[in-house]
């Protein structure tokens, strides 16, 4: 199970750097490749949310057939075990909500990124004119 989160990471940190990169001010020549490669990658990319909704349909089951641990019916190293399966629950859905935020954010970003060349291609053509 943990290399599907692995997985998920890797996607997100990917995420993360394309959005930086795509945002960060003064990378005018790299933008224009980078928008282009961001672009053919978002269609794999996709894949990403269904991948996320399988993965917090997971933790729900194991919440739902975890045994429960309160009060004194379960000696202290059960507890524990209890805790950190909570813990881990509660940062894989985290790394999840990352996930697709991030993949939102590139989404939009690369969107508003490929409107502003073609506005600025717009704004040359029509100078080029007169």
């Amino acid at each position: 199970m943990a290399l599907e989160w692995v997985v998920l990471g890797y996607a997100a940190g990917a995420e993360a750097i394309m959005v930086l990169l795509l945002t960060i001010p003064g990378l005018d020549g790299l933008r224009k490749g980078l928008s282009a490669v961001t672009r053919n990658l978002l269609k794999p990319f996709m894949s990403v949310v269904p991948f996320c909704l399988f993965l917090l349909m997971d933790i729900y089951w194991k919440y739902e057939t975890r045994p429960s641990c309160e009060g004194e019916s379960c000696t202290p190293t059960e507890h524990l075990r209890h805790q950190k399966s909570i813990m881990k629950s509660q940062r894989n859905a985290l790394l999840i909500g990352v996930a697709l935020v991030f993949y939102w954010l590139l989404y939009s970003v690369t969107h508003l990124v490929v409107k502003i060349e073609q506005l600025n291609q717009r704004v040359e053509r029509l100078k080029n004119k007169e």
